[in-house]
């Protein structure tokens, strides 16, 4: 236990960081929420088609770890966010995550530009599969692959 909360102590500088965070209340279809801002800035899509989306994103310094590499949960957001939007339809509710399985292959640094493709595995009733790769644009190298499972009940307006 002891381990555990050293590791997780923050430095001096990381208290006086996050101390100076400001988080002003969202306001929906006026401004980016906090999660936009932060999570999702950054992420340009290139190419949409029926089950399949292609983006780029060069990693920024917020998105590293303490090590300076891709932090494994900004990966696993990635997948979350890649895996959700193959599979939405526009004018609908966003499907719900029920399970994500990442292999985490290599790593990423600030700046390195990352390819990411979520391709959809099919669909049974609410229950959607799918795909995401994500891989290093300059090397091609993968740096993880996501499966991810959501569910999503609509009901047709008819």
């Amino acid at each position: 236990m002891e381990k555990a909360k050293e590791f997780l102590k923050l430095s001096s500088e990381e208290s006086e960081s996050v101390s100076r965070l400001t988080i002003h209340p969202h306001q929906v279809g006026q401004e980016f929420s906090f999660y936009e801002d932060f999570a999702l800035r950054g992420i340009r899509v290139d190419r949409v088609e029926p089950g399949f989306v292609a983006c780029t994103f060069r990693v920024p310094p917020r998105l590293t770890d303490r090590t300076g590499k891709l932090a494994s949960g900004a990966i696993a957001n990635i997948v979350d966010i890649a895996g959700g939007c193959v599979v939405h339809v526009e004018g609908l509710p966003f499907n719900v995550s029920v399970d994500i399985s990442i292999s985490f292959l290599s790593t990423a640094r600030p700046d390195d530009e990352l390819e990411i493709t979520s391709r959809a595995l099919g669909q049974r009733g609410g229950y959607f599969g799918t795909v995401v790769v994500i891989r290093n644009k300059t090397t091609g190298e993968i740096i993880a692959e996501g499966r991810h499972s959501l569910f999503g009940k609509h009901y047709s307006k008819l």
